[in-house]
């Protein structure tokens, strides 16, 4: 059989979570800022792929088929990615870590990915890579950046859970399998869903946004979106932190830790006799 059981599933990602929570600082800073890394390039590319498509569906549709491979990367490579490391949860009430040891990992990772997915937003902004289409993926990097500060609180929190759901679904489904082909299409499916659907994931918001900042301080891009008519007044590092990055982020952490409490509930709490 190719497939762990979502019993045993759950019972091998409750040890594993807790064994995440055990990592020296320095390594889980550095995983973090390798999946940060992947996520930010899984952004850039759905950027670049769709930035010139005027059909909306379309677009999204192609996003959701190249963004997940940012994940499954992160799966396959031991990278530490704060929204899929919500499910550590799960360990905490299978005491198998303590809440304590969950916020140090979930700190030290966070750090590493917004690292990671910032060094990437700047490298793409002025080494020239948002220039394609005379500049048109810059316009759409700062529209699309503009779109997410602009989202009201509530809006960005739900988005926010319903993606990690998906997000650690597809975590879950991908430790479900045994051999690789498994493993990536387990990550793949919940992932390209959330994509389509335009849900809010943080750390991909900690690319998409810092790259339109970036481009907005480039006094050529600048210009571009003014000649577009394109309003860039609500996109700023504060509308970012607090329009967008906090509400995102506690949504993703409502969403994980719902499925991390659902999967314990159902698979491991009669077994561990709580």
């Amino acid at each position: 059989m190719q497939l762990f059981t979502p019993a045993e599933t759950a019972e091998n990602y409750a040890a594993a979570g807790a064994a995440k929570t055990r990592q020296p600082a320095w390594r889980l800073l550095l995983l973090g800022i390798l999946a940060g890394f992947f996520i930010a390039m899984g952004a850039a590319v759905t950027n670049t792929a769709s930035h010139s498509l005027d059909n909306v569906g379309l677009a999204r549709v192609l996003s959701g088929l190249l963004f997940p491979f940012g994940l499954a990367m992160v799966v396959l490579t031991g990278g530490e990615l704060f929204t899929g490391n919500t499910l550590i949860s799960l360990s905490v009430l299978d005491r198998q870590t303590t809440v304590g040891k969950m916020l140090r990992n979930w700190l030290l990772v966070y750090l590493g990915n917004f690292i990671g997915a910032l060094l990437t937003a700047a490298g793409c902004a002025f080494s020239g890579q948002l220039n394609d289409s005379a500049g048109g993926l810059a316009l759409f990097t700062m529209k699309l950046a503009a779109g997410k500060c602009g989202l009201a609180f509530g809006s960005a929190l739900v988005l926010g859970v319903f993606c990690n759901v998906l997000v650690t679904v597809g975590v879950l489904l991908s430790l479900s399998a045994k051999d690789l082909p498994g493993r990536v299409l387990g990550a793949y499916l919940p992932v390209s869903f959330f994509v389509i659907c335009g849900f809010e994931h943080s750390v991909a918001n900690l690319f998409y946004i810092p790259a339109g900042l970036f481009a907005k301080s480039i006094p050529a891009y600048a210009a571009l979106a003014a000649d577009a008519g394109l309003d860039l007044s609500g996109l700023t590092w504060s509308g970012f932190a607090i329009g967008n990055l906090l509400p995102v982020t506690l949504g993703n952490i409502i969403g994980g830790v719902l499925v991390g409490g659902l999967f314990w509930a159902c698979w491991l709490r009669k077994g561990r006799g709580a």
